[in-house]
């Protein structure tokens, strides 16, 4: 069984095989994207978008550790439109790594962090045959007794190539954070 920590101000001991849900840093750009490519399920974006992620989305991107190995990731933004609202971009475990839930305490620290800025909803794009994202999300709301609505985004004509179509996500409201 993996152990799952979240690292907090000052870091805590990080023990084999203990994964440490953390802030991206610059250096792990790279890593994001080879995690992505062998994925083999994810639309990979270029080494230079991973970059661009840790360095200006990093307060909204997490990544998981095993000592000094990110071995996943869960990237999003705050919409700029819609500032209450997380969009997921990308969820990514290491296959070494799968099947331990880490994907979903990836995603639930990520929203704990998201929380005290005003956000009270996630979108996020999946394809109709991603079984392990669209299981995720839906566990993911129920957990958080969310509403959870599902309608085409964008449709595979929209596409240069071929790409299946994409189903928005949105999951919320879930109560505002309050500070004590």
């Amino acid at each position: 069984m993996l152990d799952i920590r979240t690292k907090h101000v000052g870091g805590i001991p990080n023990p084999a095989g203990t994964a440490v849900i953390d802030r991206p840093e610059l250096s792990d750009g790279r890593l994001l994207w080879r995690i992505a490519r062998d994925s083999q399920v994810l639309d990979v974006n270029s080494p230079y978008a991973y970059l661009l992620w840790t360095r200006d989305f990093a307060d909204t991107t997490v990544v998981a550790r095993v000592g000094t190995e990110v071995v996943g990731f869960v990237s999003g933004y705050l919409r700029p439109d819609a500032p209450d609202t997380l969009v997921v971009w990308q969820v990514a475990v290491d296959s070494a790594h799968r099947g331990r839930g880490l994907a979903r305490q990836m995603l639930d620290e990520l929203v704990t962090r998201v929380r005290p800025k005003g956000a009270r909803f996630l979108e996020t794009t999946i394809t109709a045959d991603n079984d392990a994202s669209n299981r995720l999300f839906s566990a993911f709301a129920r957990a958080q007794g969310a509403h959870h609505a599902r309608s085409t985004l964008f449709t595979s004509d929209l596409f240069p190539d071929g790409h299946d179509a994409e189903e928005l996500h949105r999951i919320g409201p879930w109560p505002a954070t309050t500070t004590q």
